[in-house]
């Protein structure tokens, strides 16, 4: 008899694709022989997972193809099964194991199109806090507000990558048969919460700069002088009021 914590790793492996013969002397056989019960359960388990993949990942989904992003899913739940129990939270890896997924290396926008499938995953998962107002910036000293640092709304973050990525989702969402040039330019997005859902939003790189400064903690003052370091013509009044206008700033503590 397996003790409990080499059963629980064994059924761990079965789960993940290691046939376990080991298995068969701890289930009993009934109607259904033991080893069919455990394929069953294995099958269940992996269907389950790479549905909720499919769910959280719908670009890469689109992009490849139901059957392939199966296929997919499953030789990625083999090696990572969740470590906590909400499937909302599972696949915080698939971005890189699809980045080093040997099938997909035809697809090299792929696993940062996964990259923009999670963070918009993460911000809707995040709590939907009190936004930045204008009111709430009125009653600060003009003079205070170049140390200032302000807080990034819940479940913000900025994506930078190569390709266009919010072309290429856009069009694989929308169904749109259209060819997306990927030659056509890097993108700067901000990925936001918002009451029903999650966004993004594309942004110079003036402005992936600033607000890249704000949430790693930087104050305005250095948050701006990144921002024209990126691009000597940012606006930083239209920056700001921008993002201010979009609730992308955090309210006051």
């Amino acid at each position: 008899m397996l003790a409990l914590r080499e059963l629980q790793a064994a059924f761990a492996g079965h789960l993940g694709g290691a046939d376990r013969a080991d298995l068969l002397a701890v289930v009993a056989d009934g109607a259904i022989p033991a080893a069919a019960r455990l394929a069953v359960h294995r099958h269940h388990v992996q269907a389950s997972l790479g549905a909720a993949l499919a769910a959280t990942f719908p670009t890469v989904e689109a992009l490849v193809g139901p059957d392939f992003f199966r296929r997919m899913a499953r030789d990625f739940v083999r090696h990572h099964l969740p470590s906590q129990p909400v499937l909302a939270e599972y696949g915080e890896d698939f971005p890189s194991f699809i980045a080093g997924y040997e099938p997909a290396s035809g697809l090299p926008y792929l696993s940062e199109s996964a990259g923009l499938d999670w963070a918009l995953n993460l911000a809707l998962q995040a709590p939907m806090g009190t936004p930045l107002t204008a009111a709430d910036l009125a009653a600060i000293p003009a003079e205070h507000l170049p140390a200032m640092t302000l807080r990034m709304a819940s479940g913000a973050c900025v994506i930078r990558s190569a390709y266009p990525l919010d072309r290429i989702r856009q069009a694989s969402q929308s169904h749109d048969e259209a060819t997306v040039d990927l030659n056509s330019g890097p993108c700067d997005l901000l990925i936001m919460r918002r009451l029903e859902d999650s966004t993004f939003v594309s942004l110079s790189a003036g402005e992936a700069a600033f607000v890249a400064g704000l949430l790693d903690g930087a104050t305005l003052e250095a948050a701006a002088g990144a921002a024209f370091q990126a691009d000597p013509a940012f606006d930083l009044t239209g920056c700001f009021a921008r993002l201010l206008a979009l609730g992308a700033f955090a309210a006051l503590q």
